[in-house]
């Protein structure tokens, strides 16, 4: 474990002074079954991971199509995991260079989520992300036409993904990505830290009813307030920047989530998102996460990677080049 995520866990261990749609609710003998902290609290705490093969959104084929039948999903893993095989070779040189790592670099999982649902957006009931008010789509203009112009000027050109600041497995909400889906929680009766694997973030979530920062105060993973309902733990995230940009968000945004442990191994995780100045109606979404044993690595981003020094690079050797060629001087 890198030194950033311990002492997260150090600090929370000092601070100690519905189930599945479509399917039937655990019954109180399974439920006796979730393991609990010494103040009767469900215990939440583990490796976690959220890989699946689900997609966020339902794909067009799937249109209408809210669950898989048994067959349906067995038919569909075996065929999205053939289909995500980045060792396959029937691809053309030019295709095969462009996927960049081979296949055991990725961890997309094998299975779709436990419920069997086509998507992990549960609402719409179309499984499909809202769209954005116009005002979002005009920034998202913005942006789109500002990287095309300003490609790689310095830096902060580049995306928080290229740039290793923060990646969405961090959450809110905490979706799959293409490797690096794994979570550990850790628990005291007045905080919750996530420990993210991806860049290994820690979010530090306090239950101590306290008021979220003042809106002048923002970050982009935002300041997240957690409180118990029953055996749900509720985390309500404000306050973040408009970088954030989750999937066209704004500063306005903000996600309410529900971890509800159903037994020793499997952690519902549901979440909802609303932004009335980007989306055009709140939308929500469900997964599972599963107890693995770990350990979480360090995922050390910039350690050996030279991709931003060769952007920037090439991207001053083009400019020269242009120059050159503006002023009628022949390239080296």
């Amino acid at each position: 474990m890198n030194a950033r995520a311990a002492v997260a866990i150090a600090a929370v261990v000092a601070m100690t002074s519905p189930y599945l749609a479509g399917q039937e609710a655990p019954s109180a003998a399974k439920s006796r079954l979730v393991p609990r902290t010494p103040d009767g609290r469900p215990d939440l705490q583990g490796v976690w991971t959220n890989a699946t093969i689900t997609p966020l959104e339902r794909p067009a084929e799937l249109a209408g199509k809210e669950f898989f039948t048994p067959t349906e999903a067995a038919e569909y893993e075996k065929r999205i995991v053939e289909q995500n095989n980045a060792d396959r070779r029937s691809r053309g040189a030019e295709e095969d260079l462009a996927i960049g790592y081979n296949d055991a670099w990725w961890d997309r999982g094998t299975k779709v989520v436990a419920s069997r649902r086509t998507s992990l957006v549960v609402e719409p009931r179309d499984g499909r992300i809202p769209p954005l008010t116009p005002e979002a789509q005009r920034k998202a203009v913005e942006r789109s036409q500002a990287r095309a112009l300003h490609p790689a000027d310095g830096p902060e050109d580049r995306s928080l993904d290229d740039r290793c600041i923060v990646r969405r497995t961090a959450g809110p909400p905490m979706l799959p990505a293409g490797y690096n889906n794994n979570y550990q929680i850790v628990q005291s009766p007045d905080h919750v830290a996530i420990v993210v694997e991806m860049i290994h973030d820690t979010r530090l979530i306090a239950l101590d009813s306290r008021s979220h920062l003042g809106s002048r105060i923002r970050s982009l993973t935002g300041d997240s307030r957690g409180r118990w309902e029953g055996d749900a733990l509720v985390v309500e995230t404000t306050n973040f920047t408009d970088k954030t940009n989750f999937r066209g968000s704004g500063e306005h945004l903000r996600v309410v989530e529900r971890f509800t442990r159903i037994d020793a191994d499997i952690l519902l995780y549901q979440f909802r998102v609303e932004d009335v100045a980007s989306f055009t109606r709140p939308w929500s979404g469900e997964l599972t996460m599963r107890r693995i044993e770990g350990p979480l690595l360090e995922y050390a981003c910039h350690e050996g990677n030279v991709s931003m020094e060769n952007i920037l690079g090439i991207a001053r050797d083009e400019e020269e080049a242009s120059r050159r060629a503006a002023s009628g001087v022949p390239s080296d």
